[in-house]
């Protein structure tokens, strides 16, 4: 969604712009709801992103479509009782991490507990059980030994916090690194229970279901990486408790936009194209006071198309995982003033800037 930059606050505008996203991205729009399919757990407020000075979860809700064809129901009467497993030997993976595998075993299985095994390693950054991750995936139904659901199929991975998703894919998920291929197995409890199963794909309540996982991504924590030492004459950014301060103190207004890294991520570079995740403040130049804290809540989502000015021009080309300095003249931020926050008309404002993830927009 493409806004004039004066319509609203920053953080209006990535809310408006991640709710866009997800009404109009193929495939990944709020499926539950909708199909009743992949990952996501409808709850009231799940389609709406709302847009107050401290933000709110808005990573995106975000699961695949399956590629099973919809049934209206379904038995959960296999034709002999399932064996409840503790361990996850019992079912064997074949295919290479970043390929479509292969799942077997003697079904039907259940298993009384959500359990993951690292079937192959990776080294990257370890999946916080509130994170946005990439991933992909294979879906198997452990009742019947059929694939319910698969990014692989499809060719493109999926990204979605997982705050927002079946609780067994967060415990399944949590712990593990960047560059594993996990294989997760949870009873329906964790599962699809609590909607009475997942029929349009041939989920029973109380079908325990598998998933294979390749890790690909997920989102930092908070910045990290190497400190930059700015150069005088900016802003003085503090911290406490991890919050930044900004004190513009006998700093010189600049004319012009200034982009300044405090901490260089070692994550991708942002593009023009993004879809982003991020926390940030807000200041006034003229009285140094704070408009909007953005590091008290939950990270805020958007695509970089949908940004102020002066961010997509500051933050294109940095690094993920990294913490931006922008200072924002008017003419690339709210030249008109805003009302909600109280931006007065002229105001030169400045940004602390963490940026937890991206990806190319759907």
């Amino acid at each position: 969604m493409r806004r004039a930059v004066a319509s609203g606050n920053v953080h209006r505008v990535i809310s408006r712009a991640f709710r866009s996203r997800r009404t109009t991205a193929a495939g990944l729009t709020a499926l539950l709801c909708v199909a009743a399919l992949g990952l996501t757990a409808c709850s009231s407020d799940s389609s709406s992103s709302k847009a107050t000075p401290t933000p709110s979860a808005s990573s995106a809700a975000v699961s695949p479509s399956a590629s099973a064809t919809p049934s209206p129901s379904v038995s959960a009467t296999p034709t002999k009782p399932a064996t409840t497993i503790t361990s996850l030997d019992a079912i064997t993976v074949t295919g290479a991490a970043g390929k479509k595998p292969t799942v077997t075993a003697k079904w039907p299985l259940k298993i009384a507990a959500t359990t993951s095994k690292v079937l192959t390693a990776g080294s990257g950054r370890t999946v916080s059980d509130d994170a946005t991750v990439r991933i992909n995936y294979e879906g198997v139904n452990a009742r019947t030994g059929k694939s319910f659901d698969s990014s692989f199929s499809r060719g493109k991975p999926t990204s979605f916090p997982l705050s927002q998703v079946v609780p067994g894919f967060q415990k399944g998920l949590k712990g593990h690194k960047v560059g594993d291929r996990v294989l997760v197995m949870m009873p329906g409890s964790d599962a699809y229970d609590s909607q009475g199963g997942n029929p349009q794909v041939g989920i029973a309540k109380g079908d325990s279901l598998i998933f294979v996982v390749d890790i690909l991504d997920t989102s930092f924590e908070t910045a990290t990486g190497t400190a930059v030492t700015p150069p005088a004459g900016l802003p003085t950014v503090t911290v406490k408790n991890n919050i930044p301060t900004a004190t513009t103190g006998k700093a010189t207004k600049p004319t012009s936009l200034v982009t300044q890294p405090l901490i260089k991520g070692d994550g991708a570079k942002v593009s023009a194209s993004d879809v982003i995740q991020v926390k940030y403040r807000t200041w006034a130049w003229s009285t140094g006071s704070l408009i909007e804290d953005g590091y008290s809540g939950s990270a805020v989502t958007g695509q970089m198309s949908g940004v102020i000015e002066g961010w997509k021009k500051g933050l294109a080309g940095q690094t993920v995982g990294s913490r931006v300095m922008l200072i924002v003249p008017p003419a690339q931020a709210y030249p008109n003033g805003n009302a909600t926050p109280a931006i007065d008309k002229g105001e030169t404002l400045v940004y602390v800037v963490d940026i937890l993830f991206a990806e190319p927009a759907s």
